[in-house]
């Protein structure tokens, strides 16, 4: 089947399903199904939303009664009102599910001003520019290491050979944390982050005793540190700093997942993404081989077209009117970043994947104001790395994909469990 022929197939896929979700009363579109993002198939109903209701009220869900914010504007006016949108855990935290993402416990990205400013710049120079200036050589050698070590000819997951791989190599420098067991990291990761219905999840019981053990592990590294001179990794830096060095378990826990999730599964999930964007878009791929200096605009069309982290939750602490909707205070607000990025009233083109995008960094997959990803210029670099080192590696377009994504069952994260794919020889 040739690609015009694939064209023809998805178009009539997708008018059937625009008519399926039309025909669905408006009161009872309920975007927070974590299997229609599990399935793809979220779209129809964010771009009814955004035409039709954009300040949208579900009533009834798994996760209770909340508002849907589905248009880039009415996001960006929540961010940048974060005294009425609290995040605070107190409130009810940053997910849909209750208390971030019902682990309890509490995180910086989980606190308003004055408590989130100061935990946030306890950690903020492991992020800097000249940081990350210093790391770049590091993430190069590993990315040449990983890419070598691919088999080509022969199908293999993208996801656990390569995404997986360089994000965990990652983190664990970011940590300073023994290689050897870097796999833990990925491990608490995904039990953190792991929403009941997933083939993943287990029970609320294991995934606290798990998280018990990370909290065990980074504590004992965390005494190590706190004898130690003030060293540039996380643990070390929380450590020292008169913000974060007085913090209970549950807020060391809080911070340690906040970290490890922020820094695997989005920059991880996003290098899938790309992966899967080339394929899907072929010309874009071929166009990225002819001229490898689009490597700089491809990366954020790539985050703003994967959106890693589809949704964030605010709780209304005062009365407030948003698109001519009344919000209560005390009711659940949820921002869907996946459909802001796809709003044609703030992004042109929007569901067309552009590596040459004229304004690439208009989007919100990292949030807006005082919340705005910690770890934004790491996910870029790590992605702009990782794919100057596939140019250089196969110079034509070489990689392909071999069969469906298998998607996580999330409304928060948009992830992948694998890709399969296969390297063609050149």
């Amino acid at each position: 089947m040739n690609i015009h022929e694939n064209k023809v197939i998805e178009s009539a896929v997708s008018a059937a399903v625009q008519k399926a979700v039309d025909a669905v009363p408006l009161d009872e579109i309920n975007v927070s199904d974590p299997s229609l993002f599990q399935r793809n198939s979220i779209w129809a109903y964010f771009e009814r939303l955004r035409n039709e209701d954009p300040v949208h009220y579900c009533s009834n869900s798994d996760f209770g009664p909340f508002w849907s914010i589905t248009k880039y504007k009415d996001i960006m006016e929540v961010e940048m009102n974060p005294e009425v949108f609290s995040s605070a855990t107190e409130n009810g935290g940053i997910t849909i599910i209750d208390d971030n993402l019902g682990l309890g416990v509490e995180m910086f990205i989980a606190m308003d001003n004055p408590k989130h400013d100061g935990q946030r710049k306890a950690v903020n120079p492991m992020l800097s520019a000249a940081t990350l200036a210093r790391l770049e050589d590091t993430i190069r050698e590993r990315t040449r290491k990983v890419l070598a070590e691919l088999p080509i000819g022969s199908t293999f997951n993208w996801v656990e050979r390569v995404s997986i791989e360089l994000t965990t190599l990652m983190l664990a420098t970011l940590f300073d944390f023994p290689l050897e067991d870097r796999k833990l990291l990925t491990h608490w990761s995904e039990v953190a982050t792991a929403m009941p219905g997933a083939a993943n999840y287990i029970s609320d019981d294991y995934k606290m005793q798990e998280l018990g053990k990370c909290l065990e592990y980074f504590t004992g590294l965390w005494n190590e540190r706190a004898k130690l001179p003030p060293a540039p990794d996380f643990i070390s830096m929380m450590a020292h700093s008169g913000a974060t060095n007085k913090m209970t378990p549950n807020q060391f826990l809080g911070n340690l997942i906040l970290l490890i999730v922020g820094g695997n599964d989005t920059t991880r999930n996003s290098m899938t993404g790309s992966i899967l964007a080339m394929s899907q878009n072929p010309d874009q791929y071929k166009k990225l081989c002819a001229n490898p200096a689009l490597v700089e605009s491809m990366v954020p069309e790539v985050i703003r077209w994967q959106t890693p982290l589809a949704s964030m939750r605010r709780t209304a602490v005062a009365d407030y009117e948003l698109g001519g909707k009344q919000i209560k205070k005390g009711d659940k607000v949820i921002m869907w970043y996946a459909s802001a990025n796809r709003d044609a009233e703030a992004i042109e083109t929007p569901e067309q994947f552009i590596i040459d995008r004229r304004r690439p960094r208009q989007h919100l997959a990292f949030g807006f104001g005082i919340h705005r990803c910690l770890g934004n210029r790491l996910a870029e670099m790590q992605i702009r790395v990782l794919w100057e080192e596939i140019l250089a590696r196969w110079p034509e377009p070489s990689i392909d994909v071999v069969g469906e994504p298998k998607r996580v069952y999330s409304c928060i994260l948009r992830g992948y469990e694998a890709l399969p794919v296969r390297i063609n020889p050149q």
